[in-house]
């Protein structure tokens, strides 16, 4: 079984389309795993990941293409957290989501995409980004 790691911020359309890129993957039905894993930076209301709208919205969508799911959650640094989980699972490969960003709107706030792809010692699947007005 393939394991996917989901990094799944607030984000409902950019969940829906890192779900659809793994239910989209070869024999996802029947060969893939998929973790939905919601960091939170802050949490002072002690929330749960499946409190999550993005979250909730990927596992439906997953699990009505018979993708088998759980959800994770962790708090800290979203990258290092992701990367952590995804080591710690022992994951096949991480999906993100990508965003648009200007390469000063990048500089000031980082990317934690970018963060990931680039220090992740196993496959990462980007997805596309929808144009930020």
């Amino acid at each position: 079984m393939y394991h996917v790691v989901i990094a799944v911020d607030e984000e409902s359309d950019r969940a829906q389309r890192q779900a659809r890129a793994v239910a989209d993957l070869p024999q996802s039905a029947d060969e893939v795993r998929a973790t939905l894993l919601h960091v939170f930076t802050e949490n002072p209301d002690g929330a749960s990941a499946t409190q999550i709208r993005s979250v909730r919205r990927a596992e439906e969508f997953l699990d009505n293409e018979g993708v088998e799911t759980e959800i994770a959650e962790r708090s800290g640094d979203p990258a290092v957290a992701v990367l952590e989980f995804a080591q710690e699972t022992d994951a096949d490969c991480i999906c993100v989501g990508g965003r648009n960003r200007s390469p000063a709107g990048k500089a000031i706030f980082g990317s934690v995409s970018q963060s990931v792809i680039l220090q992740a010692d196993r496959p990462v699947l980007v997805t596309g980004a929808m144009e930020e007005q």
